[in-house]
């Protein structure tokens, strides 16, 4: 039986990344049959290999991030492996580095270097703050952007904000990254041109702000803080059911307010009260609102109230913990779950990419070691054995 071709099969990645961002764009290019190879620094590789311990040894970051790669380690300030990488991106479609800022200007491999010796390639930057301006020099983790772009003074109780859960901000640049590339690798196949792609993590979670940002600009005030409830819809939010579980749920439009002032409530005459008439009424009155619903929902345990919303067309959830999510039923339901090889431990858990490509199958290749495909990567490069073994010796791989 033949293997089907994968849409970005035939398509080479280099990659001189670390951390979230870029390993995270990177790999759903493999998902999509890209041959990514993944440079690494000799001996410890990518640091976020280290930042927990919790899968078989492995970081949880590192095995979510860089599944199907091929992983080569290069000393980059040896000019043997600039040599090196220099011949991989003569052959490479697209290269992807989030170096440290200035670091890529200083090995020659920033965009305009790129540009200029390798025509063809398409080269992508993930940074902070941008390659220019005056925050072209900072560092930038997730939480400073966070914080930069007021998302933390959005997140949390209205006594005390707080970081959202996950690296949201590399998240958004490893997202856009992915779509620039795949932009550039169109663009070039209809016109010829390689586009430089840039990314900063500032930009991307700026974009995500922009709701926030129209409400506070154009309305006076920013949303407030308050935990699950919605900043600009009422009813909206987690209230405690008599059995001690929190039920979220939404009212999104008149006719769905109607029904549950009606059928659950059972008090028709509110959808009439001019406190809650309109959208912007029941966030007004939200206080006097949410002490009617809260008071409602904790006369039933929370498997009734779910019940009875869902019977009224509301849309409802429980508020599940991470290992409930892990166990969750649609996820079974709908076959989401793979296994994937990890060095040295019994093969884990991995969710299939979320956009299914009908007839297409998912690769969900092993996580590499490091350097673990060092020697074939160079033999297929040309080199000997001897030569392989010198660099070795001299810690360049």
């Amino acid at each position: 039986m033949s293997v089907q071709r994968l849409p970005l099969t035939g398509v080479t990645v280099v990659s001189l990344e670390q951390a979230v961002a870029a390993p995270y764009a990177t790999r759903q290019l493999a998902d999509l049959g890209a041959r990514v190879i993944k440079v690494e620094r000799p001996g410890d590789g990518d640091f976020a290999r280290r930042y927990d311990t919790t899968v078989h040894g492995h970081s949880s970051y590192f095995v979510w991030l860089n599944r199907s790669k091929e992983s080569l380690t290069l000393d980059l300030k040896d000019p043997r492996g600039r040599e090196v990488l220099h011949r991989l991106l003569a052959d490479a479609d697209v290269f992807v580095q989030n170096l440290a800022p200035g670091a890529a200007g200083r090995l020659g491999l920033d965009a305009a270097a790129l540009a200029e010796r390798f025509p063809r390639l398409i080269p992508c930057t993930v940074s902070g703050y941008g390659t220019s301006g005056p925050w072209a020099d900072r560092k930038a983790y997730d939480l400073l952007v966070q914080c930069q772009t007021g998302l933390v003074s959005l997140t949390g109780t209205a006594e005390e904000t707080a970081r959202v859960g996950i690296s949201v901000a590399d998240i958004a640049a490893g997202m856009y990254a992915y779509s620039g590339i795949l932009t550039a690798l169109y663009t070039r196949a209809t016109t010829g041109r390689a586009h430089p792609v840039e990314v900063s993590l500032f930009e991307a979670l700026a974009e995500w702000m922009g709701q926030p940002a129209y409400y506070t600009e154009y309305g006076g005030s920013q949303p407030p803080r308050l935990g699950t409830r919605h900043a600009t819809i009422a009813p909206y939010g987690a209230y405690r059911a008599a059995d001690g579980k929190e039920v979220l749920f939404s009212v999104q439009n008149e006719r769905e307010w109607a029904a549950l002032c009606d059928r659950f409530l059972g008090r028709p005459e509110l959808s009439g009260d001019p406190r809650f008439a309109t959208g912007s009424d029941r966030v007004a009155h939200r206080e006097e609102l949410d002490a009617v619903v809260a008071a409602r929902i904790a006369r039933s345990d929370s498997d009734a109230v779910l019940e009875d919303l869902r019977d009224i067309g509301i849309a409802c959830a429980g508020v599940n913990d991470v290992a409930a999510f892990l166990d969750h039923p649609v996820l079974e339901a709908r076959d989401r779950w793979r296994r994937v090889a990890v060095p040295g431990g019994a093969p884990v858990r991995a969710l299939l990419p979320p956009a299914d490509l009908a007839g297409l199958p998912a690769r969900m290749d092993p996580v590499p070691a490091v350097g673990e495909h060092t020697d074939a990567i160079l033999t297929e490069l040309g080199r000997s054995p001897a030569d392989i073994a010198a660099l070795r010796a001299d810690a360049v791989i």
